[in-house]
């Protein structure tokens, strides 16, 4: 009983610790997706050009979402008309680029983390395209498109399809500030919670449960602590593997990379394991009834090199230029609620969000929200708020 209750409370630790930082990113977040339309964004993402790659990147961040959901939404996308190298980049931004995941890196793990996310994460959409203007013929590509316009469900469907951005006309601010603004805003921020609740709660659960049970020796013979150099080339080969075992996927598993960084694996290590969070098996199976078993193997092994090269040049540029934190200061957060800054931020940011869920229960948000695991939208079909 002591050892389950002393990981239930590194769980609660962990979780008061970034209360505030998930509250934010998700809030700027359904601000950006209430005024920016879908279409919009599939109308600019016809191609794998440099500028439209950017482009999928900036809007893919702006519209964070859990992993599932990303990945019906690149689905959407691609059977809209978007590119699939550019729908695969805004998959990989929406969950890996986002303001929420680099404020909880910085508090969970330093502020050398956060900068290597945007480093690394961009560096990962490059080489994904590079090896796909390689590798990927046209046969697969239609074969996929072929299977993806068959519209079989997968997860989050509901969520990819409905499109709740403001269709009023007029500035940014004028539409932000309108009552419709308002809504919009509290819809998609409670959709967004909702999406990534189940994998945060698993997440901050095993990452509590190892933290309390996992003797750090375990950690240290698996990444070759201890082996400088023989553990920076490991690290993020091994890294994406422990991530697709462990079943938690977007910011869920932020708190696991810190018990792995804390029990020894390398800094690109967990890098590649955070980007990790779109192969994890599910997801895989997801592929598969989207785009067909061909390209799910394509997409495993391409997403794979992608994220281990990722992982190098963020281990190599961070190590030349001396910005990787010493191991031995790495902490588990372990003082639970006390009169701190971030107490005050959570007040402050929780009272932002009873009222955007009081405003989402009182305009039919329920009722949407029963939809988001439903069917897929048709391909010439578009849902809106």
């Amino acid at each position: 009983m002591h050892a389950i209750l002393h990981a239930l409370s590194l769980t609660g630790s962990m979780t008061w610790e970034i209360t505030w930082a998930l509250i934010l990113g998700f809030g700027l977040s359904a601000v950006v997706q209430a005024v920016v339309r879908r279409t919009t964004v599939v109308r600019l993402l016809g191609d794998d050009h440099p500028r439209t790659l950017a482009l999928a990147a900036g809007f893919g961040a702006a519209s964070s979402s859990c992993s599932y959901a990303a990945v019906a939404l690149a689905r959407s996308l691609f059977r809209k008309g978007a590119d699939f190298t550019a729908a695969m980049a805004f998959e990989i931004a929406s969950t890996n680029l986002v303001v929420e995941l680099g404020v909880i890196l910085a508090l969970l793990m330093g502020w050398q983390f956060t900068l290597a996310e945007f480093v690394g994460g961009p560096a990962m959409i490059v080489l994904l395209a590079l090896l796909f203007r390689l590798l990927l013929r046209e046969r697969l590509l239609r074969q996929a498109r072929e299977q993806a316009e068959r519209g079989v469900a997968g997860s989050m469907e509901g969520h990819a399809a409905m499109d709740m951005s403001i269709q009023a006309k007029g500035p940014f601010l004028r539409r932000l500030l309108s009552g419709d603004g308002f809504t919009s805003v509290s819809h998609v921020f409670v959709m967004e919670w909702a999406a990534i609740l189940r994998d945060l709660v698993i997440g901050l659960l095993i990452a509590g449960a190892i933290a309390a049970w996992v003797p750090d020796a375990f950690w240290g013979s698996l990444f070759l602590d201890g082996h400088p150099l023989a553990a920076k080339l490991v690290g993020p080969l091994v890294g994406p593997l422990v991530a697709i075992a462990s079943f938690v996927c977007s910011i869920g598993n932020v708190p696991l990379a810190v018990v792995l960084w804390k029990g020894g694996i390398s800094f690109g290590g967990v890098v590649a394991f955070i980007f990790a969070d779109l192969l994890i098996l599910p997801i895989l199976n997801i592929y598969r009834k989207y785009y067909g078993p061909r390209m799910t193997v394509f997409l495993l092994v391409t997403f794979y090199a992608a994220i281990v090269l990722a992982g190098y040049l963020v281990e190599f540029v961070f190590g030349g230029l001396g910005l990787i934190p010493d191991q031995a200061d790495a902490q588990i957060p372990m003082e639970g609620v006390s009169w701190n800054y971030t107490t005050w931020l959570n007040i402050a940011f929780l009272l932002v969000a009873a009222a955007l869920v009081g405003r989402f229960l009182r305009t039919g948000g329920p009722a949407m929200l029963r939809m988001m695991g439903g069917a897929p939208e048709p391909a010439d079909q578009h849902h809106r708020h």
